[in-house]
């Protein structure tokens, strides 16, 4: 991001954002160390090895997690001072979750600013309400929303004070599981420019009204209405989505969502904390919770290890290894060594965009190939010293199905750079079967501080190897080489957005070969089998303009490899694409920032 305007073809790009670095996170951890004692070489018996102390699980949630229910008093005051903190820190360090326990709040405006979450703690969205907005609006920036990233709402009602609640945000914000008690407004005041979004499990009585957004993904929700299009707006599972219509108006719009497991949440029961696992769905439509209890399990906060800033690497490990889950409170985590997820069934759930740091080149995650783990929640910030990958669903080679029980990765945020110069080979790599890719931004920075073209190389974005592999809202952009590479069979894409590199100094940075350019969305030749609808790729080519795209999509002719509703897009002529997918479809041309499209493939 930025982006330029639909009607402002030849604009410059939008000013650097303003950065407010805030303090760093003054909470530690508190985990009791790993106690081992040993005897001296002697005639006597040895004395017994003490075991490692137990680990707790459950305790406070930090400071930076703020708890209200409806008799606290100076709500409105807090929410206003934690806004003033973040509306403008775009790579700032401060991180909060805004907690608000079942009941009823009155005349409240919950401006969100970045690495901000709101939540209600109430089992169903309707247990929470508040008559009154969540908002997010871009005055910190002149009225452009394309920078409102890493923010999120759930499990909240809200009755808007004027009968819309504003929502003007770009990627990586969340709105699950909202019932919003009257319309929605996804554009900033004054209607500026705006690059989103995701909406899933909601339910939004009156219309939603688009405006300038560019592109939107939007599942398993009902809505009253939707106002208009821009380049590209993708439904799936959705009670009073439009109809199909691409591309005038570009509209994409599936029945149902062919396998979905909504992301964990925190909640309470009674006094009690607890996590909520909701069940996996096949041919999704609705919402989860509108008829009653929501279907899943749930377990106690007892048993995840709370983690706190300054926690290390191998404390989280002890955790995992003890049968522990995580629950990761605000701030900044810095690792030396990879988060390992071995277990079946392992919840990592970051609260308050949780940031994990790999230091001296370390993967930040990886799982085993088992079943049923859930990442959700949490950013992954590169660090200077090349990581040859950030995250890995899976080890190299994993084979076991599961089709019955995947791997969820939910609202996982990976960043390269901007908040300082990072690296990475390869960000993400999913290796395990069946894996759904929930909602992510996979984003090189193209903006803020340690930035260039090889400050913060990063070659590949998404690597999927696994088979029977789906993504539901995929946002990746700006890689030195490719941002999607798919190897598995039958793998599924429904919703990608992607920017090329802004920043690429000549066409020979780019080339592949005989080919201009890296595709944004690569299928590897072996492949036999895929599918994508409602797939997006734009290029900004400002440092160099004549640079030319061969194209944006590049997948083997085959017919088991299909594609629904494609375009690409020039913005203000920066760059140019020659075709949409392999040699298909019109180029693109002039200042026009008109999307070159294809409906069918092949």
């Amino acid at each position: 991001m930025p982006h330029l305007p639909m009607d402002s073809p030849d604009s410059v790009r939008a000013l650097p954002a303003r950065r407010s670095v805030l303090g760093a996170m003054a909470a530690t951890a508190a985990a009791p160390a790993l106690l081992g004692l040993s005897s001296p070489a002697s005639a006597a018996p040895a004395a017994p090895v003490a075991q490692p102390r137990a680990l707790p699980g459950g305790g406070d949630l930090g400071p930076n997690v703020i708890v209200f229910d409806p008799s606290t008093s100076g709500i409105q005051a807090k929410l206003d001072e934690v806004f003033r903190q973040q509306e403008s820190a775009q790579f700032g360090t401060g991180r909060y979750a805004l907690l608000f326990k079942p009941g009823t709040y009155n005349g409240l405006n919950a401006q969100l600013g970045f690495y901000t979450s709101i939540a209600g703690l109430g089992l169903s969205p309707d247990d929470t309400a508040i008559n009154g907005d969540v908002t997010v609006d871009a005055g910190w920036f002149n009225g452009n929303a394309t920078q409102n990233f890493w923010r999120s709402a759930e499990n909240l009602a809200l009755t808007p004070v004027s009968g819309t609640n504003r929502w003007a945000v770009a990627q990586a914000a969340p709105f699950r599981r909202m019932h919003v008690r009257g319309g929605l407004n996804l554009a900033p005041t004054g209607y500026g420019w705006a690059s989103g979004g995701y909406i899933a499990d909601s339910r939004i009585d009156g219309s939603v009204g688009p405006y300038s957004q560019q592109q939107w993904y939007t599942r398993d929700s009902s809505v009253g209405g939707w106002a208009n299009a821009v380049w590209n707006m993708v439904f799936s599972g959705v009670q009073g989505a439009p109809a199909q219509s691409f591309p005038n108006p570009p509209y994409t719009t599936l029945d149902t969502t062919p396998v979905s497991r909504e992301k964990p949440f925190l909640y309470l029961n009674g006094s009690e904390y607890r996590v909520f696992l909701p069940e996996r769905r096949t041919n999704a439509r609705g919402t989860t919770w509108g008829s009653g209890t929501p279907r899943g399990t749930s377990l106690p906060l007892t048993q995840f290890y709370v983690a706190k800033p300054g926690v290390t690497a191998a404390t989280l490990n002890a955790a995992l290894t003890q049968g522990l889950h995580l629950l990761l409170t605000p701030g900044i985590y810095h690792l030396d060594q990879p988060i390992q997820v071995n277990r079946a069934g392992t919840v990592v759930l970051g609260l308050g965009y949780a940031t994990l740091i790999p230091d001296n080149g370390v993967t930040a995650l990886r799982t085993a190939d088992v079943d049923g783990v859930r990442l959700a929640g949490f950013l992954i910030d590169a660090g200077p010293v090349n990581s040859s990958t950030l995250l890995e669903v899976g080890p190299a080679g994993a084979s076991a199905s599961h089709s019955a029980n995947p791997t969820t990765v939910q609202d996982v945020f990976i960043r390269i750079g901007g908040a300082g110069a990072g690296k990475a080979t390869t960000s993400m790599v999913i290796n395990s079967r069946d894996t759904i890719i929930d909602h992510t931004w996979v984003w090189r920075a193209d903006h803020g501080t340690g930035v260039g073209w090889e400050t913060n190389r990063a070659d590949y974005g998404i690597r999927v190897n696994g088979d029977d592999v789906l993504a539901t809202g995929l946002f990746v952009e700006h890689f030195n080489k490719y941002d999607v590479q798919w190897y598995g069979q039958r793998g599924r894409t429904i919703f990608f957005q992607n920017e090329k590199a802004y920043d690429a100094p000549n066409q020979a940075a780019i080339q592949n070969g005989n080919v201009k350019g890296y595709a944004a969305y690569k299928v590897a030749d072996s492949v036999t089998t895929h599918e994508g609808w409602g797939l997006g790729s734009y290029c900004y080519y400002n440092v160099n303009p004549t640079i030319v795209q061969h194209n944006g999509f590049a997948a083997p002719n085959t017919p088991g490899v299909k594609f629904h509703n494609l375009l690409v897009v020039s913005l203000g002529g920066q760059g140019q694409y020659e075709h949409v997918v392999n040699e298909t479809g019109a180029p693109t041309s002039g200042t026009s920032t008109v999307p070159s499209t294809v409906v069918s493939y092949p």
